[in-house]
């Protein structure tokens, strides 16, 4: 009975994160199908998946081509003008352009020493390499993500107390997004 536990509890972690994966997808798919079926009139299974990937593309290209490029600006500037979408708008573009973005930020890996004799470390990010704004002559801005979430704090600590790891950005994020479970 033990080792059918067992084996149902390897199945569910196996399972979980591979069917909310595909059921994320495929339902943001699926509203995209049924959106283009009603609106368009395209009742092809499928078709949301192509009209998504088609439309993101589209709109990257406007955003990079020169003649559209001032026109996509000023309707992020909209955005930036009203108060709570400003907030959301902006957060979510520098964190996007953070992460995949030209202006990456997370491709510093650090561990930082917590106290004084060493014996606490915290892995992070170095998101600013001066932050003599704030007073701190001495100190960068180092961003803590947090296990399980798509949050973090940053905190300004000492550059002595901040070493560079020789790891890549993506194994040091998923080592600390998955709390230290996955990861080399």
């Amino acid at each position: 009975m033990k080792r059918l536990v067992s084996y149902f509890l390897k199945g569910v972690v196996f399972l979980v994160p591979i069917g909310l994966t595909v059921w994320m997808v495929f339902g943001a798919v699926r509203s995209v199908d049924r959106w283009a079926g009603e609106t368009l009139g395209l009742p092809f299974p499928g078709v949301g998946l192509l009209i998504t990937v088609g439309f993101t593309t589209f709109v990257g290209f406007l955003a990079s081509n020169f003649l559209t490029k001032r026109l996509v600006t000023a309707f992020e500037r909209l955005f930036d003008r009203l108060p709570l979408v400003k907030l959301l708008h902006g957060s979510f573009k520098d964190v996007l352009n953070a992460l995949v973005g030209d202006k990456r930020r997370f491709d510093r890996p650090v561990v930082v020493n917590m106290n004084a004799e060493g014996s606490v470390k915290a892995l992070g990010f170095v998101t600013r390499d001066k932050v003599d704004q704030y007073g701190h002559l001495d100190h960068v801005a180092v961003y803590f993500p947090q296990a399980y979430n798509f949050a973090g704090q940053v905190v300004l600590v000492p550059s002595s107390a901040v070493h560079d790891l020789s790891m890549s950005a993506s194994d040091v994020m998923t080592f600390i997004v998955s709390g230290g479970i996955s990861g080399k």
